[in-house]
C-alpha cells in the first residue's frame, strides 16, 4: 500500500516500500519537459531526499515514453515567474533567452541547477525508461545514479542536428569519447539494448519485465540504511567531480548557448515558423532515415 500519495501538473509524487515513485506524468505530451516540470521534479527529488522514510528514488514517466524532449509548444521561456518577454518589452529588466549569449547561457545554467539536484542529492536515484528517452529526457536520465532501460527504448539527442548541443552532457562520463562523438554527431538513436552494452545504461530488460525489474532493484538498495546509500553515492559522484564533471556541465551550457546561434539553428527556426514544427523537425530528419545505430556485437 502507498503511504500517500500527491499529484501536481507534471508529476505523481508516491511513496510506498522506503522508495519515493517520481513520475513524469503528461502521456499526452509523451511526458515532454517545460521550466514547471523541471521544478516540480526538482522539488519532488529534494522532498524525497529529506523525508526519512524514503531510502531510494525511482524516477520513471507515465505512459508509452519515459520523456520525449523539450516541450516546444508550451509557450514557457524562463525559471523567473515574473518574466516578461523582450520583445514585447523592451525596458524589461528580466532575462530573456533569445537576447544575448549571455542571456542564453544563464537560462541554460539555470535550467542545469534544477537537474544537478539529482546528483547533488543524498540518497540514490534510479531512472526507469520505456519508449522514447529524447533530447532534454536524457539530461535528465543521465543525472540519475543508475539507469535501466526496456530493450525497445529508443534513446538519443536529435536536436545536435540542427539546434545545438546537450546543456547537460553526462556521453562522455558513460560511452567515451568516440561513442560520445558517435552519438552528437549524428543525433542518431540507441535501442535500449545497446544503450546497456554500451555503458549508458546499467542494464536493459524486456519492456513487460521493466517495471518490476526496478522496483526489485529499488527495494534491493532501500533495504540498506540511508546514510551508507549516502556515503557509497557521494564517494562514486566526488570522483566524477574529479574528473571534472560539474564543470563541464557549465562549459556545456555556454557551449549549447554558442550553438543556438549558429547558421543551422537559425535555419531551422526559420523552418519551423514557414512549415510548422512537425514538418520541421521531419525535414531536419529526412536524411537520417529512422535514425538507429545499426550495431553488430557478433
Amino acid at each position: 500500500m502507498a503511504k500517500w500519495l500527491k499529484t501536481t501538473d507534471t508529476i505523481t509524487f508516491e511513496v510506498r516500500d522506503r522508495i519515493a515513485w517520481i513520475t513524469m506524468n503528461r502521456p499526452e505530451k509523451r511526458n515532454a519537459l517545460s521550466w514547471k516540470g523541471l521544478q516540480e521534479i526538482r522539488d519532488a527529488l529534494l522532498e524525497a531526499d529529506d523525508l526519512t522514510s524514503v531510502h531510494c528514488i525511482v524516477l520513471g514517466g507515465n505512459g508509452r515514453d519515459f520523456c520525449a524532449g523539450w516541450d516546444l509548444t508550451g509557450g514557457e521561456s524562463s525559471p523567473v515567474k515574473e518574466q516578461q518577454s523582450i520583445a514585447q518589452n523592451p525596458q524589461s529588466e528580466y532575462r530573456s533567452a533569445t537576447a544575448t549569449l549571455d542571456d542564453d547561457t544563464w537560462q541554460l545554467q539555470r535550467m542545469n541547477e534544477l537537474r544537478l539536484v539529482m546528483f547533488e542529492m543524498h540518497k540514490p536515484v534510479i531512472a526507469k525508461i520505456q519508449g522514447n528517452c529524447l533530447a532534454n529526457g536524457t539530461d535528465i536520465a543521465m543525472l540519475a545514479d543508475l539507469i535501466v532501460v526496456a530493450s525497445d527504448a529508443r534513446i538519443g539527442y536529435p536536436p545536435v542536428r540542427a539546434q545545438g548541443s546537450p546543456p547537460s552532457h553526462m556521453w562522455l562520463y558513460y560511452m567515451g569519447p568516440q561513442w560520445a562523438k558517435r552519438m552528437l554527431l549524428t543525433g542518431d538513436l540507441l535501442r535500449g539494448k545497446d544503450a546497456a552494452r554500451l555503458g549508458l545504461a546499467l542494464e536493459s530488460v524486456p519492456a513487460a519485465k521493466l517495471d518490476s525489474h526496478v522496483e526489485a532493484l529499488a527495494k534491493r538498495i532501500a533495504a540498506v540504511a540511508p546514510d551508507l546509500l549516502a556515503c557509497n553515492k557521494r564517494v562514486v559522484n566526488l570522483g566524477l567531480e574529479l574528473m571534472g564533471m560539474k564543470t563541464l556541465q557549465r562549459l556545456a551550457s555556454e557551449i549549447d548557448a554558442r550553438g543556438h546561434l549558429s547558421a543551422g539553428r537559425m535555419q531551422f527556426r526559420q523552418s519551423i515558423e514557414e512549415l510548422g514544427l512537425k514538418e520541421a523537425v521531419r525535414k531536419r530528419d529526412a536524411a537520417f532515415g529512422d535514425g538507429m545505430v545499426e550495431y553488430s556485437w557478433d
